[in-house]
């Protein structure tokens, strides 16, 4: 245990002296993250520092290698050089990858050819996932699939803390609570060499967040995203070759990562539905919504961080081998996540966007935009109010609305005139929805339009709004060449300025001269 603390301790006293030099090295690179309608950040806030959250990592490691006299822990690493060497070989290039795109950027296919590349040489390594073991299940075998699952498992877990990383302190916060989780299972197992990666892992966190936290004055950037999304996704499954025991399942590294993996599905599906690209950047994250809410920058890491702990507790308990501790920690996530999700109204989020692309082609919509192009030279027939009327009434037919009204404009209710449509009734019990325009300017006007209809959405459609202000627009034209009572009040014209007396002579004076 003294051993974990020290390199834990190392690693956070490096990590803390290295980032603000690291700051000043990105300023002076033009590797900052400007402000921008997805980053909640008001000024240019300098990143890369992922580099000193790597060479503090390795400085507390390679420690052990320097103490006097002999070290289980270095023996350990010695003995594991492959895995060591897949870390350092992997989450070397996983930093220089997001330095690169931390300064110059780096297309998302080329970013993800290297993701692969770095999990199938941690695959070639040692870090495998042969079977995992499910509580309640059993144990299950991947054969032939081996490698396809651990690329898929180390690729996605390095883009979700990269999705993760959008507020102050968010992705490395959340990355300590999974660390810690792989620090404790390994500790309970007899796993040195794990124990030793998350302690280095966690005192680099820790050191970082001195700084990183709300207010931020430097951020990992993609850098430190993807080197610590590298080291949890091969560390989760480092001992994956111990097949008896849950901890090694995939369950448990879920479990601890449930806030980023769970924002990363929803980013998927969410794009997904929106016909995106699923690489594209969007404000719909978890932390987006919760600002969105109103939620303040700092309250809403602070929330994140206790859902995250909840599930780190939740994920030890499953690693206990316990089947009454696995089914109460799985059943205490489970209604966490439940509960956060309603929280976040990330299920409204996706219904909402459903009915707004719904209403791009709505049938009220449709009905009006086909009848419209008829309506000009109707309205131009009419040559008295009357027959402006007969033309509303044909329109509120045609466009199977439920009435419209002629109102005073003002608060007074009582209609002047009012067109039914008696097949307008809605059988199925649509909401009847109602939209109000003045005909003419607002403060001209002398009457209003009022049109009314049943919605399969209980509200009126942008585009509805619009073909309904163009139709108003043609009766207040036609109104005004009848000559109707209803027709706005003509604008008064400007009054000429007086010309200033005194400067009377000096402008005759100047036009005398130029002649």
């Amino acid at each position: 245990m003294k051993a974990y603390v020290v390199i834990f301790s190392i690693a956070t006293v490096v990590c803390a002296i290295l980032t603000p030099i690291v700051r000043k090295l990105a300023l002076r690179l033009g590797a900052f993250s400007p402000p921008s309608d997805r980053n909640v950040h008001s000024q240019p806030i300098p990143r890369l520092g992922g580099v000193a959250i790597l060479i503090a990592f390795l400085a507390a490691v390679g420690a052990m290698f320097l103490v006097s006299g002999p070290s289980w822990v270095a023996q350990t690493i010695q003995e594991e050089w492959r895995k060591f060497l897949a870390l350092l070989l992997g989450g070397g290039a996983m930093c220089l990858l997001g330095v690169r795109d931390d300064t110059k950027g780096v297309r998302a296919l080329y970013k993800l050819a290297v993701h692969v590349l770095a999990a199938v040489l941690a695959y070639g390594l040692g870090f495998r996932i042969d079977a995992i073991s499910i509580p309640f299940v059993g144990e299950l075998s991947m054969g032939v699939f081996a490698l396809p699952v651990t690329v898929v498992w180390i690729v996605g877990v390095i883009n979700a803390i990269n999705l993760i990383d959008g507020l102050d302190g968010l992705a490395a916060g959340i990355v300590f609570c999974a660390g810690l989780t792989n620090l404790v299972v390994a500790y309970i197992t007899g796993q040195i060499f794990v124990a030793a990666m998350m302690s280095a892992l966690l005192g680099s966190v820790l050191g970082f967040l001195f700084y990183n936290f709300n207010p931020a004055r430097i951020f990992m950037g993609d850098s430190g995203s993807y080197f610590l999304g590298y080291v949890l996704g091969t560390m989760s499954v480092a001992g994956s070759a111990q097949k008896a025991s849950t901890a090694v399942s995939l369950l448990v590294p879920i479990i601890a990562l449930g806030v980023p993996i769970f924002d990363t599905l929803f980013a998927i599906l969410r794009r997904f539905l929106e016909r995106r690209p699923i690489f594209s950047p969007d404000r719909g994250h978890i932390h987006h919504r919760l600002l969105d809410m109103g939620i303040t920058h700092r309250r809403a890491v602070l929330i994140l961080y206790g859902v995250s702990v909840v599930f780190t507790v939740a994920a030890i308990a499953v690693s206990l081998d316990r089947s009454w501790a696995a089914g109460v920690a799985i059943l205490v996530a489970s209604v966490v996540m439940l509960g956060f999700v309603r929280f976040v109204g990330y299920f409204d989020y996706l219904h909402t966007r459903a009915r707004q692309r719904a209403r791009l082609r709505s049938r009220h919509a449709e009905i009006l935009r086909f009848l419209l192009p008829e309506l000009p030279a109707l309205f131009a027939a009419a040559e008295t109010e009357a027959e402006v009327w007969k033309v509303m009434q044909a329109l509120v037919q045609r466009g199977q609305l439920r009435f419209a009204e002629l109102l005073p404009k003002g608060a007074q209710p009582t209609a002047i005139t009012r067109w039914s449509n008696e097949e307008g009734l809605d059988p199925i019990g649509h909401e009847l929805v109602r939209a109000t325009y003045p005909i003419g300017r607002e403060d001209l006007a002398r009457a209003e339009l009022r049109f009314g209809w049943h919605s399969d959405y209980g509200d009126v459609s942008p585009q509805s709004e619009v073909l309904l202000q163009v139709i108003v627009d043609l009766v207040e034209a036609t109104l005004r060449r009848v000559g109707s009572e209803f027709a706005p009040v003509a604008p008064t014209a400007p009054q000429p300025s007086q010309p200033d007396k005194e400067a009377a002579p000096a402008a005759a004076e100047n036009r005398a001269s130029v002649a």
